[in-house]
């Protein structure tokens, strides 16, 4: 069962000031695309940035936390990105709307959460 109220300790290892939360890929995508979830502090507060290889502005909902998020807000976080369709690179509009394979060195069922969910679509 998925522990959609997990909540890591910490983000940080003390090797830098920001760490990748999650790694998403889409293989489905015409390039197998990949964003990467980072996250730094900055007065307090956990923000968080989403990157892909084409410098994309992703919108993240909330990009700004006072607290470590739990694996439910982690999904929610992941599950509503956008982007400005006027500045968007390499469809990734459409990456977006497809469903990752997840990878999280702190959330352990975020992997399996985008599994079931992409095995319930047919998908891989």
């Amino acid at each position: 069962m998925i522990n959609y109220e997990f909540r890591p300790e910490t983000f940080f290892d003390g090797t830098g000031p920001n760490a990748m939360v999650a790694k998403l890929l889409y293989p489905e995508s015409q390039w197998g695309e990949e964003i990467s979830i980072y996250v730094n502090v900055t007065d307090g507060n956990y923000c968080f940035e989403a990157i892909d290889f084409y410098g994309n502005d992703i919108k993240l909902n909330p990009e700004t936390v006072k607290k470590i998020p739990t694996l439910q807000e982690l999904i929610f976080l992941i599950e509503t990105m956008d982007v400005n369709p006027e500045t968007a690179q390499g469809n990734v509009e459409l990456t977006l709307s497809g469903i990752p394979e997840a990878e999280s060195a702190f959330y352990p069922d975020l992997e399996r959460y985008f599994t079931e969910k992409r095995k319930h679509y047919g998908l891989r």
